[in-house]
């Protein structure tokens, strides 16, 4: 099965990794970059995002600025937001432009349109929800056209990494997160849980560099900082969270998923904070499949074979 994909990211390093994956696998239509603000600012996301499709040679596929902010909250910025736009000494310019189309106006687009055609899109999501709820709220009708959000965000028993209890793409749009698991749509939620069971080190940073300039600008920003943690992971290496979204489209076979009903705080000092009601305690049918597990050394591979398509 071929999916028609559109990639809502904030990039962000794990982001290149998943829009790298992405281009590189012709089991996706990629039918192009919603982009919005979360781990920097959209100008730099945008910016990112502009960079990446071009080092990829899929110029094709365009790249569209949504939103610049939350819905509700105060503005929060990634972990790394001091790497901003990437150097041009990491992430090779080139001459990639962003559309003149609002990426909101092009999700409630593309959705309308696979109303007409028959064929519903994915909307693989790996940053704040913003764009994707401001499409649903907007323009209910679209959701007539989304067959699945694929969404990196979340957490349970593994709890927080931008704050205790939160995972940062949930954190940085609560509100948008919430519309989203309540619209109707099917969402496959990929959650801390399952992503820190799969560890990169050094060692698969270097097998990047096989993907021609998109797998040494890949190699250049996994290795410009340390996401080692052995005292929460036991182990040396880090997790490439958003990668794990395109892994499950092209590999389901890699995954372990449970239905249940998940939603989120979206007020009072723990807001961000997700909940996964896997045994119906609240009598809630579930509006969601939770990624629970991983194949790591699959995924790692598949990772790094997809990569490798870009080289020579």
């Amino acid at each position: 099965m071929r999916h028609k994909v559109i990639i809502d990211a904030d990039p962000g390093v794990d982001d290149a990794a998943a829009i790298f994956m992405a281009l590189a696998s012709p089991e996706l239509d990629v039918l192009g970059l919603s982009i919005v603000a979360g781990n920097v600012a959209l100008r730099d996301t945008v910016a990112n995002a502009c960079k990446l499709v071009g080092l990829s040679g899929r110029r094709d596929v365009p790249v569209h600025a949504g939103a610049a902010g939350p819905l509700v909250r105060e503005q929060v910025y990634g972990k790394y937001a001091r790497i901003g736009a990437f150097d041009d000494n990491l992430v090779r310019p080139g001459d990639v432009t962003v559309s003149e189309e609002h990426a909101v106006h092009f999700i409630v687009r593309s959705a309308r349109e696979a109303v007409r055609s028959g064929e519903t899109i994915t909307i693989c999501a790996i940053g704040p929800l913003t764009n994707v709820a401001l499409a649903l709220i907007q323009h209910p009708d679209v959701a007539r056209g989304i067959g699945q959000i694929v969404s990196m965000g979340g957490a349970f028993e593994a709890l927080g990494h931008r704050t205790p209890w939160a995972e940062f793409n949930i954190y940085a749009d609560p509100d948008a997160a919430e519309i989203v698991y309540r619209s109707g749509v099917p969402i496959v939620v990929m959650p801390l849980d399952m992503t820190f069971q799969a560890l990169f080190t050094p060692e698969h940073f270097d097998r990047f560099r096989a993907g021609g300039a998109a797998g040494e600008a890949l190699y250049n920003l996994f290795t410009t900082f340390d996401r080692s943690d052995v005292k929460r992971f036991g182990r040396p290496g880090g997790p490439i969270h958003d990668a794990t979204t395109i892994a499950w489209l092209i590999r389901p076979q890699l995954f372990t998923s449970r239905k249940a009903f998940v939603g989120v705080q979206v007020t009072g000092f723990t807001k961000g904070y997700t909940y996964a009601d896997f045994y119906q305690k609240m009598d809630r049918e579930p509006n969601a499949t939770v990624v629970t597990d991983v194949d790591e050394a699959g995924f790692i591979a598949l990772l790094i074979e997809r990569i490798a398509r870009h080289g020579p």
